[in-house]
């Protein structure tokens, strides 16, 4: 029996959103500058404060979501279900309980579901930014079943 699979195509250029905890943003801001060269090859978004932080310090161009506390989790959250984000590099504090923490767990969640890679640490983001695949054209696989009223394009 076959799987039925919808293909989600990532160019060479990946639109990677950055987020972080307060906690963990200077971690992020260092992570950034240290692969500054490579993200700057892709299309950057981040939560609010983080990417005016990035930005500032980096001088990379980052398209901003609301802070996450004020529905950007979500935000991002609805752009991976809608296909338009291809990398998740979320430095969370899961020591520190946070106003929102039920929205992170979804935006987590969505990412699984949608088969978005996301790097949780920095050294799960380092693996995922020195692969090989971050500067080629990829195929993420959905398998429709997971989607009990169909998949829209």
């Amino acid at each position: 029996m076959t799987m039925e699979l919808k293909i989600i195509s990532m160019d060479e250029r990946k639109r990677i959103v950055l987020i972080a905890h307060d906690n963990c943003k200077t971690d992020l801001l260092d992570w950034v500058a240290y692969n500054r060269e490579t993200l700057g090859k892709h299309h950057l978004f981040a939560t609010g404060t983080t990417g005016e932080l990035i930005a500032r310090q980096t001088g990379l161009e980052v398209n901003r979501f609301l802070s996450g506390p004020l529905g950007g989790d979500q935000q991002v959250g609805g752009s991976i279900a809608e296909g338009r984000m291809d990398i998740v590099i979320f430095f969370w504090d899961p020591l520190e309980p946070q106003p929102h923490d039920v929205d992170v767990k979804a935006l987590l969640r969505i990412a699984v579901v949608y088969n978005v890679p996301i790097a949780c640490n920095r050294a799960s983001a380092d693996f995922l930014l020195s692969s090989p695949l971050i500067s080629q054209p990829y195929e993420r696989l959905l398998p429709l079943w997971r989607f009990r009223n169909g998949f829209h394009d």
